[in-house]
């Protein structure tokens, strides 16, 4: 009688281990750090002229998990920490990091050339592509992604300041998209919710 007693308990035992221990082993769904868009949508498609003085399409990068960023060589501040943040996120993607793709469309045309942008994404990463076009086309497409800016005036060291929205676009690998990340967001938690639409 006693045998079965025991046997009984530890039976009782397993099972109240098993309940505590199962849930440990299940991973909690992701929270994402952005803005996710319940209803997900075909990205806005465009053609601009990349930092290699080729046309490119958003659609040229489709298989990918695209991070765009609308933005400025001459920015001097907002831009860079934005840009580096990026940057520190496609590092810790690790090899992951070549299904990615981080393109910053230019708000200042008029000085933001292919060479310019060249130079200046080489800056944070190599695999950065900078786009730029005509006033007409860059606002087309940051009117498509409901994206604010506007020349300000500076100093004479700077020359005018364009201020604007420093979202980031996150559109999956499909085409869709699917997040908007806000600035400030740190790399790590871009990082993060990147995995999740890989």
């Amino acid at each position: 009688m006693k045998r079965i007693g025991a046997v009984a308990a530890a039976a009782l035992l397993g099972v109240v281990v098993g309940l505590v221990v199962v849930p440990l082993l299940v991973d909690e769904p992701h929270e994402f750090v952005g803005t996710v868009l319940s209803n997900p949508q075909p990205a806005p498609e465009f053609t601009l002229t990349a930092d290699t003085g080729e046309p490119v399409s958003l659609e040229s990068y489709r298989g990918q998990v695209v991070l765009m960023y609308f933005g400025y060589t001459f920015c001097p501040d907002i831009c860079p920490a934005s840009l580096a943040e990026l940057a520190e996120a496609t590092e810790l993607l690790g090899e992951k990091a070549d299904e990615v793709q981080v393109v910053m469309v230019s708000v200042d045309p008029a000085r933001d050339t292919p060479e310019a942008l060249r130079e200046y994404m080489d800056y944070f990463d190599s695999s950065f592509v900078g786009l730029t076009g005509t006033d007409g086309e860059i606002r087309a497409v940051a009117d498509a992604y409901g994206v604010f800016y506007q020349a300000e005036e500076g100093t004479a060291a700077t020359g005018y300041l364009v201020d604007h929205l420093a979202s980031v676009f996150v559109i999956d690998k499909n085409g869709d998209w699917v997040e908007i990340l806000s600035y400030g967001t740190p790399g790590e938690q871009i990082a993060a919710d990147v995995r999740e639409w890989l």
